[in-house]
């Protein structure tokens, strides 16, 4: 009963976000390392997203995936919640609707991201490159399970 006592108020625990994110240095291309699947990527292989800064001050986004051996891609806009040090983002793919993008963990040379929405029903893995370093990886899934994540939901991305 302990247990799961510890695990409930685990997997309770508040999600942050990171405290401040460079959107200059967040902008260009990312590869997904591995997520929580979700109905609109399945099947994807080689997904990557690109964030581009606009003079209006939102970033445009551009997911794109194979599936089947054919290239699909969505593209968006990326706001930024006010005081949140661009760390909250909302996405929109189609208007009204935006979702919560969270980034909760960067590296600081801003060669690694994880991504979620507050309620971690959604998990990104993202890299700079097509791969990441396996111990790397190791540490942002120890810290994911210690943010509450169920770990064992991720799924890994098939990369170049």
């Amino acid at each position: 009963m302990l247990l799961l006592f510890i695990t409930t108020n685990v997997n309770a625990q508040e999600l942050q976000p990171v405290y401040s994110v460079n959107l200059n240095l967040y902008a260009g291309t990312w590869y997904e390392i591995a997520s929580f699947p979700n109905n609109f990527q399945k099947g994807c292989e080689y997904t990557t997203a690109n964030y581009t800064i606009t003079s209006k001050g939102y970033m445009l986004v551009e997911n794109r995936c194979t599936k089947n051996k054919k290239l699909f891609y969505i593209k968006g806009k990326a706001f930024s919640k006010k005081n949140s040090g661009n760390a909250k983002l909302k996405i929109q793919f189609f208007w009204p609707f935006r979702a919560k993008y969270w980034i909760i963990d960067l590296a600081q040379d801003y060669s690694y991201s994880v991504v979620s929405h507050p309620n971690k029903k959604s998990l990104w893995i993202l890299s700079r490159t097509s791969a990441i370093n396996a111990e790397t990886y190791q540490e942002i899934l120890s810290q994911l399970k210690e943010k509450g994540f169920d770990i064992n939901k991720l799924k890994k991305t098939k990369q170049i």
